[in-house]
């Protein structure tokens, strides 16, 4: 007989009660754990609201400097007609 096969033999029965025990410590690790990934995750949700509103003040803030350059744009496009209206203007004195 092989020391794994005595040890088989003189194994205690398997009560119910031992299996409640065993059982119980089981679904205790695993409330623990559970418990950790809960406070990990609240924990990246937190990350994450931060980064949202951190990326809502860069989008804001993008928002305002396009504003800003549309209008720059805007004014340039006035000015460029102005300098076109008046080139031709000329051009047409000069050719008289």
């Amino acid at each position: 007989m092989r020391p794994d096969d005595a040890a088989a033999l003189l194994a205690f029965p398997d009560t119910p009660e031992r299996r409640l025990r065993r059982a119980l410590g089981a679904l205790d690790r695993a409330l623990a754990e559970q418990k950790t990934a809960i406070a990990h995750f609240r924990t990246q949700l937190g990350d994450l609201q931060g980064a949202v509103v951190r990326l809502d003040g860069s989008a804001q803030a993008l928002n305002g400097t396009l504003a800003g350059v549309a209008e720059d744009a805007a004014r340039a496009q006035a000015t460029a007609q102005v300098l076109v209206a008046t080139a031709e203007t000329l051009d047409r004195a000069a050719r008289g």
